[in-house]
């Protein structure tokens, strides 16, 4: 198996959630026992090399790819949500995507001090969530060992905004 029979079991679904957005739907690859195993197996290789305290997986389809991998790897697991949905004290990051405006939360105590993270999340787009992540991680302390992506938009160029991290996409549209 190869990452091209995983790009050909991502649906891609034209103007939505809007008019103009083509979008990559990964439930195929998720209901496919032996390919989603595949994909999980193949993030895991990225994070061979790295000591990692931590995974956190980013709302909402981050969350099952992050937390299957911190299984695999036996790390421990934090998520990452849209505002309003956790129920602890939260630290807060605003961001843009190609098509709204959120806010990301995480609970404070989410990550400590010096723990080394794994970032992981679905797709790589114009790169507002991840670094809006990125930017509540560091200021809760933790040291980004990595960033981990299932697909990457290579036309919305959301690279740009990670630079200096490890970056890695499975899949490239």
């Amino acid at each position: 198996m190869n990452s091209e029979i995983l790009k050909s079991r991502i649906r891609s679904v034209a103007d939505w959630p809007q008019k103009g957005i083509v979008f990559r739907d990964i439930t195929p690859v998720l209901e496919d026992g032996e390919v989603f195993q595949f994909l999980i197996d193949e993030m895991a290789k990225f994070c061979q090399e790295e000591e990692i305290d931590k995974i956190i997986g980013i709302d909402a389809r981050g969350f099952i790819l992050a937390s299957v991998l911190a299984y695999k790897l036996k790390t421990g697991l934090a998520i990452v949500r849209k505002k309003g949905k956790l129920p602890y004290t939260t630290i807060s990051q605003k961001y843009t995507l190609e098509y709204a405006s959120e806010t990301l939360e995480m609970h404070q105590d989410a990550v400590k001090k010096g723990e080394r993270i794994l970032l992981v999340d679905d797709l790589l787009a114009t790169g507002g969530t991840m670094k809006a992540t990125v930017d509540i991680v560091r200021k809760l302390g933790g040291t980004i060992v990595g960033i981990l992506f299932f697909i990457e938009l290579k036309n919305l160029k959301g690279r740009e905004k990670l630079k200096g991290y490890k970056i890695k996409s499975l899949v490239e549209f």
